[in-house]
């Protein structure tokens, strides 16, 4: 028999790091509407929204 492991394989970029927010309804609205409309995730749009805001600052 094969040793081979059974699941997913390891990832090049693991998430590992979690972080927790407050947001009001409004924002939680204009995130679900987002995420709907780009049919992905509600951490892909906060991952994006970041590296739209860091990527501004180093202008």
């Amino acid at each position: 028999m094969s040793s081979k492991k059974m699941g997913r394989p390891p990832s090049d970029n693991p998430k590992s790091e979690t972080i927790k927010i407050r947001i009001d309804q409004e924002i939680m609205n204009k995130l679900d509407a987002s995420v709907e409309k780009l049919n992905t995730t509600r951490s892909d749009i906060v991952r994006k929204g970041i590296e739209k805001v860091y990527d501004d600052l180093q202008k």
